[in-house]
């Protein structure tokens, strides 16, 4: 899945009568952890129960009409893309704090990943 499929797959869904904005997030493997270390690879997969809610809560949310994610499941190297999204909907306000819920939603609830750490 690649993000230009997700976002087709929303356009053709959006009713621009209401619709003023797409945006997206393309998630990639970094080659450090947080605290710095250099990381290989991830082994990632969904918690599929946990996914499906935090879309429900994103869809139902104010002035957003089309959600859609693709989560790359299993062994990703550095410079994969990783969690895909891609939301429709009215103004601004209303779609940048949308896409922040959700990925901020998926990687804290329904992502399970674990580093490989390289050598330095």
């Amino acid at each position: 899945m690649k993000l230009c499929d997700l976002i087709e797959k929303v356009k053709k869904r959006c009713d621009y009568n209401r619709v003023g904005m797409i945006v997206c997030h393309n998630g990639v493997v970094r080659g450090t952890t947080r605290d710095g270390k250099p990381a290989v690879k991830l082994r990632i997969k969904k918690n599929k129960t946990a996914w499906d809610k935090v879309l429900a809560e994103v869809r139902s949310m104010p002035g957003i009409y089309a959600v859609e994610a693709h989560l790359h499941e299993g062994e990703r190297l550095v410079g994969d893309d990783v969690l895909l999204v891609v939301i429709a909907g009215d103004i601004r306000e209303h779609v940048f704090p949308a896409l922040e819920k959700a990925v901020n939603g998926l990687k804290a609830e329904a992502v399970e990943k674990e580093e490989e750490i390289g050598k330095a």
